[in-house]
């Protein structure tokens, strides 16, 4: 993998599927969500909730660190939405535009995969003005999820 900091050319996001991540990856994956949701935002909850096996894993890495990562929930039904969840950027990698690279990567594999298909995130409420400029929009009230603000968005571009 190329080194972020000293690579001009476009980060590459890695999407794969859970029955081809490698251990070393899933490891990886687990511990930058236990980092940063469990830890740093001291919120105590069950990260593995079953969802990551019905899902597309996206990833940037730099080298063997992992930098940026969100899941993509596949419908199960033809009515539901796709889901993104658990988008995350490990703290030495913030305010460097992975998490934009990383969504717009994850929207475009969306649209391809499902097309016309509402897009649902569950989004920390002070993250709302970041996903608005992805172009999701709010759906619904504010709520507490694990003790934290999140609200409702929808995205319906693709």
């Amino acid at each position: 993998m190329k080194n972020l900091s000293s690579s001009p050319a476009p980060v590459p996001v890695h999407l794969i599927p859970f029955d081809r991540l490698d251990t070393d990856t899933l490891y990886r994956i687990l511990k930058l969500r236990a980092e940063v949701f469990v830890v740093e935002q001291n919120c105590v909850y069950l990260d593995p909730d079953d969802l990551d096996r019905h899902s597309v894993h996206a990833l940037i890495e730099d080298g063997n660190r992992l930098a940026s990562y969100a899941r993509i929930i596949r419908p199960l039904r033809p009515e539901e939405p796709v889901r993104i969840g658990r988008v995350v950027t490990a703290p030495p990698y913030r305010r460097r535009g992975l998490a934009r690279r990383l969504m717009h990567e994850v929207l475009a594999y969306i649209g391809r995969q499902w097309p016309g298909r509402p897009v649902e995130i569950s989004a920390q409420t002070y993250l709302v003005p970041f996903y608005e400029s992805l172009g999701f929009r709010i759906l619904g009230e504010e709520y507490l999820e694990d003790g934290i603000p999140h609200i409702r968005m929808i995205y319906t571009k693709n």
